[in-house]
């Protein structure tokens, strides 16, 4: 089968922060409070659907599976677990999520065949007012964020920001960290759904008992002092120009902004992610043209060589270092 540009169904995610904002991007979702939208996704809680050509109704791990390397490049087959490398995520936020951190690769409590968490965030929307906690205030050292814990203060130490739509945060692994309630955001991570809470509000889960608390693992896996997260307010960029916004060993997260004609081409060793976010236009390449409207996310494999993007649109590119 000659490459194309896959489009995909997300896997929806009940949350008790979540709402109904997803709804807004054309999608018909389960009854419930929404939070997350798995829109590429191929992990044992989850996987996504392609949803055009040739290859629509086939989940992600099985278009990995028969096409491996040739499609994926050789960095994007050499996953550690042997999955899709990523994991690519809508999140509404209608609610506080809880405080919380994600472990690296090399915690000896991850479940077997799971990665660390680093992630990224591109935020869609804000409301006013709504906030982004990233890391810990400076100074604060094992002990007296343990005692903050213990004495329900936690979020008086603290970074956060008003968030405002195009505004990019970066998160390593060991980084608490939170989204506010107001905000809408894509996600882009490793291939993880490991998570660590430290303080939820108080509140109960969606069953009516209260959450899981994991303040033991959380210890062994917090990056006390400078942890590398990185806040990039939204900014102008030049059209038809691509601006990194993440670069981690695990993925590249870069901006544009397309303009008339953009021509574009993909790299043979790894997978390109295309992710529209706010306008409207078209991605043609060799053999086909296809719409990209917000949310719209697409794998291009490796393979797929030139392709040009029409409109005026803004978009994410996600491929691997």
């Amino acid at each position: 089968m000659r490459p194309y540009p896959v489009r995909f169904q997300p896997h929806f995610k009940h949350r008790v922060w979540g709402g109904r904002a997803l709804e807004q991007y054309r999608y018909q979702l389960p009854h419930g409070r929404i939070g997350e939208g798995w829109m590429i996704a191929d992990h044992t809680n989850g996987t996504s659907t392609a949803a055009n050509g040739k290859l629509k109704g086939r989940g992600l791990g099985d278009i990995r599976e028969r096409f491996g390397k040739k499609w994926l490049g050789a960095k994007g087959a050499a996953s550690p677990n042997g999955r899709f490398p990523l994991l690519v995520k809508l999140l509404d936020c209608s609610d506080n999520l809880s405080v919380q951190v994600h472990p690296g690769d090399d915690y000896e409590g991850l479940a077997e065949g799971e990665l660390g968490k680093t992630e990224m965030w591109y935020v869609l929307s804000a409301k006013p007012g709504s906030r982004i906690i990233y890391g810990l205030q400076d100074g604060i050292t094992r002990e007296s964020f343990t005692a903050a814990v213990a004495e329900d203060r936690i979020l008086g130490i603290t970074k956060s920001v008003d968030a405002k739509a195009g505004d990019s945060f970066y998160i390593p692994a060991g980084t608490v960290h939170a989204l506010g309630s107001g905000v809408l955001v894509l996600e882009i991570q490793q291939n993880s759904d490991t998570t660590y809470r430290l303080f939820d509000y108080n509140r109960p889960g969606l069953d009516g008992n209260p959450r899981e608390l994991h303040l033991e693992d959380s210890l062994k896996v917090i990056s006390f002092g400078e942890c590398g997260a990185v806040y990039l307010p939204a900014s102008e960029t030049s059209p038809n120009q691509w601006f990194t916004l993440a670069y981690s060993p695990y993925f590249v997260v870069e901006k544009g902004i397309s303009s008339g004609a953009w021509d574009n081409c993909t790299n043979p060793d790894s997978f390109t992610i295309l992710i529209g976010c706010e306008g409207s236009g078209t991605l043609e390449w060799t053999e086909g043209t296809l719409p990209v409207k917000p949310a719209d996310c697409y794998l291009l494999p490796a393979p797929l060589g030139n392709y040009c993007l029409h409109g005026s649109m803004t978009l994410l590119r996600v491929f691997l270092p």
